[in-house]
């Protein structure tokens, strides 16, 4: 993919969440208008608030959209990867107004369930109550599905912000019904149980944006794509060390190592990585750095040593992988990197027990065991 074809892909991308996120707005706007009209021919004080708490629901189309507008901007020399992230941050606001309505109706229903009080419906009320569930329900599901395709976090938050006004209504429908059939009140008890629903839901939408600004792990069918792609290449041994940032949508930064033969030269090492390297970029948007390490080839020292040592840390239960091993031969130096298991906590103490299993092997040798870490699998 060129990176025109990303400009625009990208740009679409925006077009259609912010498309969505105001058809969100004029639905919740008419039907403010709607109850407010109702509203004020009823002389019902209720449904005129109504009405204004729908206007508030159409805040979470207007952060996604300027969240949207803000995150599209270019690049810069204070944010050279862009502000892709600021995605993260509508999402996250979202999912805080979807936690605040829960935390607010479950007050609102406690207070009932201590206080109950006798509601009264009329036919407008009822109507009212109908229009509103249909219509959330519709929109919500419009908006979240929309969310998922285009992998947005403040659509899918705003989505589900506009399904679960639904289902607080449909519950005050419930409740309207049993106590028109049978005079029983359940607002209180309905109220409560939707509202630790939608609490739980709203830290659930939170999870995934703040879970992206601390560096979630990347999905491992991506690590495993990755690989497969590198290891594809002619002279790849190895592959390993993939570290990936996520700066927004589509746009990552990383690195990963490989393993080739000592006696590649350098301008055959440059032409891979810069091959691979686009390949990433071209496939995945990842700006992707590649780092080498080399494989020692032939009959000689060298040679021996990476065999004595990658064979015998290979083969320690703890160790799940060894790599970029190295012989300074002027300081007569074995350096190699370890990733331990995850039973290993003391990774100071595992390192000393490495060097002295290795030490009886390698008696004239001083070794250098590093302990490194799997970041993306």
């Amino acid at each position: 993919m060129s990176d025109f074809e990303t400009i625009k892909k990208t740009a679409d991308r925006s077009r259609n969440i912010i498309r969505t996120s105001v058809i969100g707005i004029v639905a919740n706007v008419l039907l403010a208008a709607f109850k407010a009209v109702v509203g004020l021919l009823a002389s019902s004080v209720a449904i005129v608030m109504d009405a204004v708490n729908n206007l508030s629901d159409a805040l979470s189309s207007v952060i996604t959209i300027v969240g949207t507008k803000l995150a599209a901007r270019p690049a810069d020399r204070q944010h050279p990867f862009g502000y892709g992230r600021i995605e993260y941050f509508s999402a996250i606001i979202i999912a805080v107004i979807v936690i605040t309505a829960g935390v607010t109706s479950l007050i609102e229903s406690v207070k009932k369930l201590f206080a109950p009080t006798a509601p009264e419906y009329t036919t407008v009320t009822l109507v009212v109550i109908i229009v509103a569930i249909v219509v959330k329900l519709v929109l919500g599901r419009f908006v979240k599905k929309q969310g998922e395709r285009l992998e947005s976090d403040a659509l899918i938050a705003s989505g589900s912000d506009a399904l679960f006004d639904a289902i607080i209504t449909l519950a005050t429908l419930v409740s309207a019904g049993i106590m028109l059939l049978w005079n029983v009140s359940l607002d209180g008890i309905l109220g409560a149980l939707i509202s630790l629903v939608i609490i739980k839901a709203g830290f659930e939408m939170l999870a995934s944006p703040v879970n992206e600004l601390l560096g979630a792990r990347v999905s491992e069918e991506l690590v495993h794509t990755i690989k497969e792609e590198v290891l594809a290449f002619e002279g790849v041994h190895g592959v390993y060390d993939i570290i990936l940032h996520n700066y927004g949508h589509e746009v990552m930064i990383g690195s990963l190592h490989i393993s080739v033969d000592d006696t590649m030269d350098a301008y055959r090492i440059h032409g891979l990585t810069r091959r691979m390297s686009g390949l990433m970029y071209a496939r995945h948007g990842i700006i992707m750095t590649v780092g080498i390490y080399a494989v020692a080839t032939g009959e000689n020292k060298r040679s021996e040593l990476q065999n004595i040592v990658m064979k015998t840390l290979g083969q320690h239960k703890d160790v799940e992988q060894v790599h970029a091993f190295y012989y300074f031969e002027k300081e007569n130096i074995v350096s190699v990197d370890v990733v331990p298991d995850l039973s290993v906590h003391d990774e100071n103490a595992f390192c000393h027990q490495l060097v002295e299993e290795l030490k009886p092997l390698l008696p004239d040798v001083e070794l250098s065991i590093v302990i490194d870490h799997n970041y993306s699998e």
